[in-house]
């Protein structure tokens, strides 16, 4: 059962702190508590003031005066400290469920001394850092992947205890943009129904690798093809043009597993595009509503895995991002 104070709390911080990659911190904000040591301490002065009341002493008055004074200055510091500082999300994680997705954010202060600042996620992972006058500093928090979809982050905490630890000033950013997780990799059975996905005409390239064609490179020529070094030499862009080729694209299709579910075949197409770019062969992939040509690389490989993990998702983050603006209107 659902705290009610809690969840009138959490609706009122989500009401002053809206999702947004940007966050400047500041009085609308920033919240202060004293810490435990600030606690201990506020009692020790109302010990030290009654001692004093009762035996009139005006040494132990003015000890109590000076702390207290020193206490409201910490509370003051402590939250100048906090108030304006930036951090923006510039990086929202990807990978496979298990890993640590790296959310990457920007801080930087506009002015003020040197101060000491701790990003927390809500599963406790830490990260302590150093912010100083109009430096802009890069920090990396993890955040673990569980399974195949967008992966959102609900809110990092932003605290200070600087100067004296008397006070904790803190704030949250709920970033607005996603990470995303990767199908697993799962290996496909050999009788799953793959073979033309490459293994069956190896022969047959074998055969047709014997009639090679030289010919002049045109516009959409895969690169692999391409003579580099009769280019270094003579200088003329050709292709090596045969009809069976080691390296031809492999279709990576989402219905070659027509009696597997959806999350099987995804999880069966990201180890072929994995085995494909661990061999440096090209590979083009077919899903419904997507396809993207052959080819290979970095940002080939990561535009695929990025449509296998949002693969019949979008629809359903579409609703949720409108059920929750909904929420949100009908809160403020």
């Amino acid at each position: 059962m659902k705290n009610p104070l809690r969840h009138r709390w959490r609706r009122w911080v989500n009401r002053r702190i809206p999702r947004s990659d940007h966050q400047v911190l500041g009085q609308r904000n920033v919240f202060i508590l004293p810490t435990g040591a600030g606690v201990v301490f506020g009692l020790l002065l109302v010990i030290m003031l009654i001692t004093g009341i009762n035996y009139q002493n005006s040494l132990i008055y003015l000890l109590v005066f000076m702390l207290g004074a020193l206490f409201v200055a910490a509370m003051h510091q402590t939250h100048r400290n906090l108030a304006g500082t930036e951090i923006t999300l510039v990086e929202a994680g990807e990978g496979f469920p298990g890993q640590e997705l790296g959310f990457v954010f920007h801080l930087g202060r506009a002015g003020g001394d040197a101060i000491q600042l701790m990003l927390m996620t809500e599963d406790g992972t830490e990260r302590s850092v150093s912010v100083t006058h109009e430096e802009v500093i890069s920090v990396r928090l993890p955040i673990r992947g569980t399974r195949r979809g967008p992966v959102r982050v609900s809110r990092i905490r932003i605290e200070t205890r600087f100067p004296f630890g008397l006070l904790r000033a803190w704030s949250w950013i709920r970033p607005a943009s996603e990470g995303l997780c990767y199908p697993a990799p799962l290996r496909p059975a050999p009788e799953s129904g793959a073979d033309h996905l490459g293994d069956s005409g190896d022969q047959r390239r074998k055969d047709a690798m014997e009639h090679v064609d030289i010919r002049p490179w045109r516009q959409g020529d895969l690169s692999q093809r391409v003579q580099w070094k009769r280019y270094a030499r003579t200088g003329e862009l050709v292709i090596a043009d045969w009809e069976g080729d080691a390296s031809d694209p492999v279709w990576l299709d989402f219905e070659a597993w027509p009696g597997a579910d959806r999350e099987l075949r995804l999880s069966y197409l990201a180890w072929l595009l994995e085995d494909r770019e661990r061999a440096g062969q090209p590979w083009g992939l077919r899903l419904p509503g997507f396809e993207r040509g052959p080819d290979n690389g970095a940002e080939h490989r990561r535009e695929g895995l990025r449509a296998l993990g949002r693969f019949g998702l979008e629809a359903h983050s579409a609703s949720t991002t409108n059920a929750s603006h909904r929420t949100s209107r009908e809160a403020a």
